[in-house]
């Protein structure tokens, strides 16, 4: 159901956090694109927007709201993950009340009866995991939500959340790119493959870092350093580079790629031409953490 995947091979997921809520033209010309392409997974949260009136609060659910009621069909058959749980000023807020508003808010928004893939943000270190885990179960019992997922998660938060869940935790979504390697090294994609869970990597290009000419830290040079050079052997682009890097890791992980350029999009897509080595892969991880793997 959650479209991760198609014919063992793994995907591209879509994702709308750096659109504003007045860009509908716009996302509607990249959107017809992305679908072109065989990508059906779109990503989003409640706090997307950017800066406006509303403090772009809730202004990507808005703006896929509007492309449903535009153009039903670039979104017809896709699958729509939102994420709820983050309260302005507090930070995170997983009590029952907020969480049924926030899901009420996002369906509204959307305009959708109900919410494909429902993650929690990010964990509310004052919200027992056993309460959050009845409120998310009450919302799929209730229809208002296809499947969970969580986010940002360490294993311990994921393992006390899914301990007292009945509806299983669908997908992980987690920091993971070239230039961000903890999840390989932490425990959270080990928990992912022990448990047959898919991840889905958000800033998969480092924000764009990685395959663009903007300062970056030390380690973000080393890497973009060596993609550069994988690239420039393989003929391909830096961002396909960077895109295989993520899904060569068995667990399997599907990377959510933001730009909103024609351009960059056809760069991506070159991530299923392009086959990185055993080598190649463990040279960009030793890239990143500045030494060499023992």
């Amino acid at each position: 159901m959650l479209a991760l995947s198609e014919s063992g091979k793994r995907r591209l997921a879509y994702g709308l956090w750096r659109y504003r809520e007045d860009e509908i033209d716009a996302a509607i010309e990249m959107l017809s694109l992305v679908r072109a392409s065989g990508i059906d997974h779109f990503d989003t949260a409640d706090i997307y927007g950017g800066h406006g009136e509303r403090d772009g609060f809730g202004g990507v659910e808005r703006l896929l709201g509007e492309v449903r009621r535009r153009a039903p069909d670039l979104l017809k058959g896709a699958v729509v993950a939102t994420k709820i749980g983050i309260e302005r000023g507090v930070p995170y807020n997983s009590s029952k009340a907020y969480l049924i508003a926030a899901c009420e808010g996002s369906l509204s928004r959307l305009r959708m009866e109900r919410i494909d893939l429902l993650y929690i943000h990010r964990p509310d270190l004052l919200t027992h995991p056993a309460d959050v885990a009845a409120t998310l179960d009450s919302l799929v019992s209730s229809g208002k939500v296809g499947a969970i997922g969580a986010s940002n998660a360490t294993p311990a938060q994921f393992d006390a959340l899914s301990r007292y869940m009945t509806a299983p935790i669908s997908v992980h979504q987690m920091e993971f790119s070239a230039a961000h390697v903890d999840p390989l090294f932490d425990g959270t994609l080990d928990q992912a493959m022990a448990h047959g869970i898919p991840v889905t990597a958000w800033s998969p290009l480092a924000g764009g870092r990685l395959s663009g000419t903007d300062e970056v830290t030390p380690a973000q040079s080393r890497v973009r350093e060596k993609l550069r050079q994988i690239a420039g052997r393989a003929g391909m682009p830096v961002a396909a580079v960077a895109l295989a890097f993520v899904r060569l890791h068995p667990a399997p992980v599907t990377p959510l790629i933001g730009t909103k350029t024609p351009e960059r999009l056809r760069e991506c897509l070159k991530v299923d031409a392009c086959d990185l080595t055993r080598s190649e892969w463990y040279s960009i991880v030793e890239a990143c953490r500045g030494e060499r793997m023992p």
